[in-house]
């Protein structure tokens, strides 16, 4: 979708909610993506997810377009949102070890070694992944939140100056100091 359609849209999705409906769909998996690397926990990112997007249809008509996408604006909510959820809950995950131990093992295949050779890259991978994410929540919440925009929501520094409402130079500084806490604690 290009900024010109999205326009029409957000306009749109102010008198109309089908219309609201339509970014919904278009931008729930970013922002659940980016949710869900933040909490480490499925159903906890859904309700995060979800409550972006009410706080977002009710607070539509107070939108005002600067030329920028929607998306910065729902990364911001649910940027918020998880913050306000670590804060309630003192939340810090440890739910990847058990979302990865529960996923089924490949079996009766006819080359086993090939098999078990590829499931020990995976869980490698798996086991990779989950120390980094666990590294990760160690690092203050304005690392976190740096991190997880650059390198798995894939945004640039200037969406993310705009979805958390620093400058530029910040977010460099943010993301150098994150990423050279992260390496000490790899």
């Amino acid at each position: 979708m290009n900024l010109n359609e999205e326009k029409i849209l957000i306009d749109k999705a102010k008198t109309d909610p089908y219309t609201f409906g339509i970014l919904y769909d278009f931008y729930y998996k970013q922002i659940f993506s980016y949710v869900f690397r933040r909490v480490g926990n499925y159903e906890i990112a859904r309700d995060i997810t979800s409550e972006t997007f009410l706080k977002a249809f009710i607070k539509i008509n107070s939108f005002k377009w600067q030329g920028i996408s929607i998306s910065a604006w729902f990364y911001r909510i649910a940027t918020n949102e998880i913050n306000q959820f670590l804060r309630a809950k003192k939340y810090r995950p440890s739910y990847f070890h058990e979302l990865f131990s529960s996923m089924p093992q490949l079996t009766n295949a006819s080359n086993e070694d090939t098999i078990k050779e590829r499931i020990e890259q995976e869980e490698q991978q798996d086991q990779d992944f989950i120390h980094v994410q666990q590294q990760l929540k160690l690092l203050p919440v304005k690392y976190q939140e740096v991190i997880t925009l650059k390198y798995f929501g894939n945004k640039s520094t200037n969406e993310i100056s705009v979805i958390l409402s620093k400058k530029v130079g910040t977010i460099k500084s943010l993301l150098s100091r994150g990423l050279e806490k992260l390496k000490k604690l790899l």
